[in-house]
């Protein structure tokens, strides 16, 4: 194989998901992303004779939050089957504290993977979907499944022109300004230095402290958002550290931080809705993980130095140039 270059500009955060065991508790997690984010759903895929009949082995809903699309995703169909692959990762995949992963938009999906295998990464196809997307499992990625995909999402609204999420921040009582960062339970610096800036090539943009998770932080710009690598202060095993559970027992996605405009209204919001909050409202604050749905999801009013503008490059995938 010869030399691959970097890619370039960017690559940009298509989704991210997160693994339900049963499909009966999807409704529920769609209806709080739709009630306390207002969330509009860009498509649903659902089962029904048609699609079961071509195999279709999932249901989910892709939902916008701003410029961030989430996807709750379940067995169902032919996923509902004990022995079925989609329906046995998804089952894997589930439980509390625990995403899916992210996908990433590239231009070429040949060119991508030959950069990717350039980089010692191991790349999966699912079978039919070669020309659309490939996988790099969490081993390879920090306990981060993700995604190259390419082409377009399914009513994507952010590929139409005219797009402008700033009605999340202007007419939504939580005033989303946009995904600040992915955080990632993290046992050492080096290495996610290594994986991030020297392998992926994502720039280091910064080195700080984050009190609400007593944690060391690394954070590195992946293009339209920003994966922090969270390294916890306590000492392995430390029940009273939550990262420090999640680092010894789930690994990958711990956290994402929404950037809002006002904290205090955001958080007067979240509590008007009968909603415990966790850390600091004047740093970072969050929704009780056990009021979503084992989930730990993070808001600040704070611009942090060295972080990237706020926004998505979806109509700008990644081009990987030989």
């Amino acid at each position: 194989m010869g030399e691959v270059g970097s890619f370039m500009p960017v690559l940009p955060l298509a989704h991210i998901s997160w693994a339900l065991a049963d499909n009966a508790d999807r409704p529920a997690v769609d209806d709080f992303f739709i009630a306390i984010f207002g969330a509009q759903t860009a498509y649903e895929m659902v089962i029904t004779p048609e699609t079961e009949a071509m195999g279709f082995d999932r249901e989910e809903r892709l939902m916008m939050v701003g410029d961030t699309m989430l996807i709750p995703i379940a067995p169902a169909g032919a996923g509902a089957a004990v022995d079925s692959p989609m329906g046995t990762m998804l089952r894997r995949a589930s439980g509390a504290g625990r995403w899916l992963g992210v996908s990433l938009r590239a231009a070429d999906l040949a060119a991508a993977d030959a950069w990717m295998q350039q980089r010692g990464f191991k790349l999966h196809y699912d079978p039919g979907m070669e020309a659309h997307y490939f996988l790099i499992a969490r081993w390879q990625m920090m306990g981060m499944r993700v995604e190259i995909m390419t082409g377009e999402l399914p009513n994507d609204p952010r590929l139409v022109a005219g797009w402008n999420a700033r009605s999340w921040a202007d007419e939504h009582p939580l005033g989303i300004e946009g995904l600040q960062a992915i955080t990632l339970s993290c046992g050492d610096v080096t290495a996610a230095r290594e994986l991030f800036a020297a392998r992926l090539e994502f720039p280091e943009i910064a080195a700080r402290y984050l009190p609400e998770d007593d944690a060391d932080c690394v954070a590195f710009d992946m293009g339209d958002v920003v994966i922090e690598a969270a390294v916890p202060r306590a000492t392995k095993g430390d029940e009273t550290s939550a990262l420090a559970a999640h680092l010894r027992d789930v690994q990958g996605i711990y956290a994402l931080t929404f950037k809002v405009k006002s904290a205090a209204a955001a958080a007067a919001y979240l509590r008007g809705k009968g909603l415990d909050l966790i850390g600091d409202v004047a740093g970072r604050f969050a929704i009780a993980p056990a009021q979503a749905h084992g989930r730990l999801i993070y808001f600040t009013e704070n611009d942090v130095a060295g972080y990237p503008p706020l926004g998505t490059k979806m109509t700008t995938p990644a081009v990987f140039a030989a």
